[in-house]
C-alpha cells in the first residue's frame, strides 16, 4: 500500500476575516512534494480555514491514490485532536467540515499527528500567498500535481511567481505599467493588516483575557487572591460562565483554553470549555496575586487596620501586603514571564485565558507600556473580557477592554 504525508494548515487574518489554506501532499520515503492546494476563502475563522485545508490535502492524495494511507500533520491540536477522536465536535462550523475530512479516505487508513508551527512552513506559506491574494481583491486558488511541479521553476512559490508575472502583463498592456500595479498591492495589504502591523508578519498570537465569574466575596468588593479561602463562583457566577460560552461559542475564534489553578477560574473555563468542546489546562502563571493579610478584608477594612501597608502599596509597585503578600513588580515579573512562554507556544492562534483581576490587568499594562499605577485607573468587571494581540515583531495591539456585553439580556 502506498503511504502519503499530507500537511495543511489555515489561517485568517482578523479570526474572523480574509482566509485562506494550504495544503502538501509528500513522498515520505524521498521527502518528494508530490502536490500543493491552496485557496483564498474569503472571510472565515481559522478553525474553518485549517479543517478545509485538511479536507484539501486528502483530497490531493486521494487523487494521486485512493487506496494509499495518510498520515496528516497539523500544527492545529484542535483539528488533531478531534480528528483523532479524542476531543469532541460541538461548534456547528467544525462538524460538516469534519465529516467531510473523514470521508475521504477510510478512517483506519489515515493517523494524525500535531507538529510545531515551524514544522509545517510549506503549507503555511500556501496558506499565506492565498490570504495574500485575498488582500489584493483576487478570488485565487492553486493546485499542482507532481508533474505540473516539476515542469514548474524549481521553487515552491512557482505558481504565485507565475500569477504575480500574469498580473503584471495585464496591468502593463492596460496602460497601468507595473509600478501601479506593484503599489496597489502593496497599497492592499497594508489596508488588510491587521492593526498598524505589516501584513507579512503573519497571524498574531492573541490572547482573550477573561476574568472569572462572581464568587460570593465579588459584590461585597473584598480582596480574593491566592493565598485565600479559594472561592468558588456564586450561582450568579456559573450564569455569567455559561453567558461567556455562549458568547464565544458564536464568535468561533478560540482554538485553546488556559486557566490559572485557582477554583472559580477553573470552574469558569469548564462551563466554556464545555460549550467550545475543549479542553482546559491549567497554567500556574495566570494565579491572582496574593494579597496576604489581607485575603477577604475590604479595602475599608484595610485601610483601617494597616493604614501604613496600604499607602506604601498604593504608591510603590515593589511593596508587599503586609503578612508577605506579592507586590505588583513581582506579579508584573510573573505574567512577563507567563505572556513570553505562551506567545512562543501559540504563535498565530487565539488562545483563552481564564484568570483574574490583576493577571488581566498586567497584561494590558505591559501592552500598553503603562506605568504601574495604571493598575488603580482600570475597571475590569467579573466575567468581563478583554484582548491583547501580540505580533512577531514584538508588538502589542491591546483590541478589547473589560466587554460585558454578553452579560446583558
Amino acid at each position: 500500500m502506498r503511504e502519503f504525508i499530507v500537511e495543511a494548515d489555515g489561517g485568517s487574518r482578523g479570526n474572523p476575516g480574509p482566509a485562506g489554506y494550504g495544503s502538501v501532499v509528500i513522498d515520505p520515503a524521498t521527502g518528494e512534494t508530490l502536490a500543493e492546494r491552496a485557496e483564498y476563502i474569503g472571510v472565515a475563522t481559522n478553525n474553518v480555514a485549517e479543517y478545509r485545508g485538511l479536507v484539501a490535502g486528502l483530497r490531493a492524495a486521494h487523487d494521486l491514490d485512493p487506496s494509499a494511507s495518510v498520515h496528516v500533520r497539523m500544527d492545529s491540536k484542535l483539528v488533531v485532536e478531534q480528528m483523532s477522536g479524542r476531543w469532541k465536535i460541538k461548534h456547528p462550523d467544525m462538524k460538516p467540515l469534519a465529516m467531510e475530512a473523514a470521508r475521504v479516505f477510510p478512517p483506519d487508513r489515515v493517523t494524525y499527528e500535531w507538529i510545531p508551527r515551524e514544522r509545517n512552513k510549506h503549507a503555511d506559506r500556501l496558506a499565506n500567498e492565498a490570504m495574500d491574494a485575498g488582500a489584493r481583491g483576487e478570488q485565487w486558488s492553486a493546485s499542482s500535481s507532481t508533474a505540473e511541479l516539476a515542469a514548474s521553476v524549481p521553487t515552491a512559490s512557482a505558481s504565485a511567481a507565475a500569477a504575480s508575472s500574469s498580473r503584471r502583463g495585464a496591468a502593463e498592456s492596460s496602460g497601468g505599467g507595473a509600478a501601479k500595479a506593484d503599489a496597489d498591492v502593496r497599497a492592499a495589504q497594508s489596508v488588510a493588516g491587521a492593526g498598524w502591523a505589516p501584513a507579512d508578519m503573519g497571524a498574531p498570537a492573541t490572547f482573550v483575557l477573561l476574568r472569572h465569574g462572581e464568587t460570593p466575596l465579588t459584590p461585597q468588593k473584598r480582596f480574593s487572591g491566592s493565598g485565600g479561602t479559594d472561592p468558588s463562583l456564586s450561582e450568579v457566577g456559573q450564569e455569567q460562565a455559561r453567558l461567556v460560552g455562549e458568547a464565544l461559542a458564536r464568535r468561533g475564534t478560540v482554538q485553546e483554553i488556559l486557566a490559572s489553578p485557582l477554583a472559580r477560574t477553573r470552574q469558569t473555563a469548564a462551563a466554556v470549555a464545555e460549550r467550545l468542546g475543549l479542553d482546559v489546562t491549567v497554567e500556574e502563571g495566570l494565579r491572582e496575586t496574593d494579597f496576604g493579610a489581607w485575603e477577604g478584608l475590604t479595602f475599608g477594612e484595610v485601610r483601617e487596620r494597616y493604614p501604613d501597608d496600604l499607602n506604601r502599596w498604593l504608591s510603590d509597585p515593589d511593596a508587599e501586603p503586609t503578612g508577605g503578600g506579592e507586590s505588583f513588580a513581582a506579579t508584573a515579573t510573573r505574567i512577563a514571564a507567563t505572556r513570553d512562554k505562551l506567545i512562543a507556544t501559540y504563535a498565530g492562534r487565539t488562545v483563552l485565558l481564564v484568570t483574574h483581576v490583576t493577571p488581566i490587568k498586567t497584561f494590558v499594562r505591559l501592552a500598553l507600556g503603562a506605568p504601574p499605577e495604571s493598575l488603580f485607573r482600570m475597571e475590569l468587571s467579573a466575567a468581563s473580557l478583554s484582548a491583547v494581540a501580540y505580533y512577531a515583531d514584538g508588538n502589542a495591539s491591546v483590541r478589547l477592554f473589560n466587554d460585558t456585553s454578553h452579560l446583558r439580556p
